[in-house]
């Protein structure tokens, strides 16, 4: 993910993509609405809640558990869980260093965080959320990590050495270390084996994972997508969707890496989700706003709103029961003085400003595509 979590999210400074006679087809942002419906066929959004979590320091992946109606939020030390009924918190995972990301495995009662500055993963109960143990991970800064339920594996990918790391996620022995071509960042899967995780150089890459055997099945260039971070996937008809710097959204095929389709979204996106239900793909932006994209028949992909959010709110959840969105943000003060080490600081987060928005639909969307 692009930021550390003891620091803001709105993240380091982002590279300039190249992306002269390379973009495929960009379509039109819609006029941002402030804080109000989003306006656009299917795509009427609003912020309906704002839920005052406070504290201090930083956060990064949000993950929705629709089952127990949870949310739960890394917390640099730490993971909050928040009920989805109330906003408020209702329990942790402590003492994960550096957390980065949650993987939730019901069917086995557990649940995994990545642990980016102790090196480790943390396993705990996926009911209680008592810790059961914590366990090195080979490599250096877990930060994305995701349960393939076919396979059974838990891929854990390493931010700085490169790599992935395939668990038995009973067990939590490795099974294999897999070299990649550069920082991995978000990982998807297809609900039968196959995994894909954004490569973040530039111009970007996405690599195709087999889990069982596990291997490298293949690497693919993501042409006019540079630093790509956010990725997402439309099960049903085999598109992945990552999202890139310069505000580009790059849609893939997943079966054969065939460039689909370049959408403009906003600028400074980190997450992005596919609502199957509602046809619509979310691009969460550091700019504060959120750009929606409807996914229309024969690969028609077009902005359908973009709705202002706040800035820095680039982390985000999709509940795909309800068609709720979650962004985690901040307020922020000035940053501190540029050093040698640090040419471009990052804006310092106030205490106690730390809040998730809560965006739903105001009325049900066209059907999604056929």
């Amino acid at each position: 993910m692009r930021m550390e979590t003891s620091g803001p999210v709105i993240g380091r400074a982002r590279r300039t993509a190249r992306l002269a006679g390379v973009l495929l087809a960009l379509s039109v942002v819609a006029p941002a609405v402030d804080g109000g419906p989003a306006a656009g066929k299917g795509a009427d959004y609003a912020i309906v809640e704002r839920w005052p979590l406070g504290g201090t320091g930083g956060w990064d992946y949000l993950t929705i558990d629709a089952p127990r109606h949870r949310l739960f939020v890394t917390r640099g030390d730490h993971v909050e869980v928040v009920d989805l009924g109330s906003g408020k918190v209702v329990g942790q995972v402590p003492k994960t260093a550096g957390v980065h990301g949650v993987a939730l495995a019901p069917a086995l009662g557990r649940g995994y965080t990545s642990n980016g500055r102790a090196n480790t993963i943390t396993e705990f109960d996926y009911d209680t959320l008592a810790v059961l143990r914590e366990v090195p991970v080979p490599g250096v800064n877990p930060d994305a990590l995701l349960y393939e339920p076919v396979s059974g594996r838990l891929l854990v990918f390493n931010g700085r050495s490169h790599d992935a790391i395939v668990f038995d996620a009973r067990t939590l022995a490795v099974v294999a270390k897999l070299p990649l071509p550069d920082k991995p960042e978000f990982a998807a899967t297809d609900g039968r084996g196959r995994v894909y995780v954004n490569i973040e150089s530039e111009p970007g890459q996405l690599v195709s994972i087999d889990a069982a055997q596990p291997a490298v099945l293949a690497t693919w260039p993501l042409d006019g997508c540079a630093s790509p971070s956010g990725l997402a996937i439309d099960r049903a008809h085999a598109r992945l969707f990552s999202v890139c710097d310069a505000g580009v959204m790059a849609v893939t095929d997943a079966s054969s890496g065939r460039a689909v389709a370049r959408v403009a979204i906003g600028e400074g996106p980190d997450a992005v989700e596919f609502d199957a239900a509602r046809g619509l793909v979310f691009s969460s932006n550091g700019e504060g706003t959120l750009t929606i994209v409807r996914a229309g028949p024969h690969d028609a992909y077009r902005v359908a709103a973009t709705l202002k959010t706040q800035r820095g709110a680039r982390t985000m959840a999709l509940d795909a029961t309800t068609g709720r969105v979650y962004l985690a943000t901040a307020d922020f003060g000035p940053p501190p003085a540029a050093t040698p080490e640090q040419p471009k600081p990052r804006p310092a987060i106030l205490p106690d400003t730390f809040r998730v928005l809560v965006v739903a639909p105001r009325r049900a969307p066209a059907a999604a595509q056929k």
